[in-house]
């Protein structure tokens, strides 16, 4: 190992790795930071492992469901256990491939726990106490998050747990409690419902997913509903017994308060960052309501320190945290870059119906003071869709009325998340409505009702 470098990562999750491969392509000496496994959270904690898991109950669905495409299939049963150990060697194949990615670009691991001293230096104290100080031109925070607890929602591991616990429980609980309907609490209501756990959702606001679109919103909860899973919305977890051999829930609603008995209670409401105990304040990096302050380019009022990822502003995905960690060293080496468009991010749920968008919801365009144009294309109407039997759910997309710009776009069902690139990109390039209906789309496909719906906010539309 050097004691000296051009740069030095804190973190290796899609924000670090991906700034530490992108500064050592461009010629520096690099060295990362971490205490876990390499590809941090995400790789080995969040978005990887849980889509292994999304994936095995997906297949399970489509086995209990063979018979709609003619198909006997009897006696199918989920090996909870198998599931999770295909989750877990996902995610350890994915880890090893980061390893193989620092040696390829000659990047060093640093093994432990880093935290900032004056003078661009980090102090990296290993496993068995052993201290090393390197010293570095430039130093990038990325620590990411953690699960936020809320007072009245302790996680204790055991039958309050977080997503980190959700992932590998020893047996499937018979009954469970999802507090909080955003991206993580969705997905594993639908993992834990496929499977056959009844499972219920509180959510503090009036709707589920209450960062999309309104109508994602009401077509999900129709969707959850239909499946059997209880949706509690305007409701609130007060508190939780674990005194006896599960847990007691009291939930406030507007009716009045009312007890939910379940196994276990999956505490899915939000991220914390990890920004404690990195020597922030001996250093004097500025931060505000728990993020580090930065500028358009990531750097805070220190000299030579950075922060890039989930302990910035932005949201909180594995790919704006790669964004960020590209446009943070391309600015170092003094390359010609553009600040990241946060309106311009993709947003992903895999839970089935999937969930995609980007841009301004219907309510924000308005709210914005643009007059709009609203084009929407259900699934039902899809060639594809109805031969693939996923006809739940639409494509909505939003246009600028006056100048035609692409303001939004928003979908729920099958694989829409594969779907989402084409407006992030049409946006990116300024492209209009009318250019969208001109540009010919492959038949019979699920992205042709990308295509209809902006058709139809023309009121062109062929197959409605």
């Amino acid at each position: 190992m050097a004691s000296k470098y051009d740069l030095i990562v804190i973190g290796s999750g899609p924000g670090g790795y991906v700034a530490a491969i992108r500064a050592s392509q461009l010629g520096m000496k690099v060295g990362v930071v971490e205490k876990a496994e390499l590809g941090g959270v995400c790789l080995n904690w969040g978005c990887i492992p849980t889509k292994a898991l999304l994936k095995s109950a997906q297949v399970f669905d489509y086995i209990n469901h063979a018979s709609d495409y003619g198909i006997n299939v009897k006696d199918a049963k989920a090996d909870f256990t198998g599931m999770v150990k295909r989750s877990r060697d996902v995610a350890g194949g994915m880890s090893k491939g980061i390893q193989f990615l620092f040696k390829k670009n000659k990047i060093d691991h640093l093994a432990g726990y880093g935290t900032l001293k004056k003078g661009k230096k980090v102090e990296v104290k290993d496993e068995k106490g052993k201290v090393t100080t390197y010293d570095a031109n430039h130093i990038i925070l990325a620590t990411g998050g953690r699960s936020r607890e809320l007072p009245n929602l302790p996680i204790d591991g055991k039958k309050i747990i977080g997503y980190r616990e959700a992932m590998v429980l020893d047996k499937q609980p018979k009954k469970m409690v999802v507090v909080g309907s955003g991206a993580i609490g969705v997905e594993f209501a639908y993992f834990y419902k496929t499977l056959g756990t009844e499972v219920t959702i509180v959510e503090f606001m009036d709707r589920v997913v209450p960062v999309e679109d309104e109508e994602v919103s009401k077509q999900l909860e129709r969707t959850f509903k239909k499946s059997g899973m209880k949706v509690m919305t305007s409701s609130e977890v007060t508190k939780v017994d674990t005194k006896g051999s599960g847990c007691k829930v009291t939930v406030k609603t507007k009716k009045g308060e009312e007890q939910i008995d379940c196994d276990v209670v999956l505490s899915a409401v939000g991220v914390a960052t990890n920004i404690e105990n990195l020597g922030l304040e001996a250093v004097g990096v500025k931060t505000e309501k728990g993020k580090v302050l930065v500028d358009d380019y990531y750097k805070t009022n220190v000299d030579g320190v950075y922060a890039i990822g989930d302990i910035v502003k932005g949201q909180a995905l594995a790919h704006v945290a790669s964004a960020e960690g590209i446009i943070c060293v391309e600015k170092i080496k003094g390359m010609n870059v553009e600040p990241l468009d946060y309106n311009n991010i993709p947003g992903c749920t895999y839970c089935s119906p999937e969930i995609a968008s980007v841009g301004y919801t219907e309510k924000a365009a308005k709210e914005a003071g643009y007059e709009i144009k609203v084009g929407k294309f259900p699934f039902s109407a899809s060639g594809k869709a109805k031969a693939a039997g996923a006809s739940d759910g639409f494509v909505k997309v939003i246009f600028d009325a006056k100048y035609g710009e692409w303001l939004g776009a928003h979908m729920i069902g099958f694989n829409v998340t594969e779907m989402i690139a084409e407006a992030v990109a049409a946006r990116k390039l300024e492209t209009t409505g009318h250019e969208i209906i001109k540009t010919v789309h492959p038949h019979p496909t699920m992205s042709e009702a990308v295509m209809e719906a902006a058709a139809a906010a023309y009121d062109e539309v062929i197959h409605l």
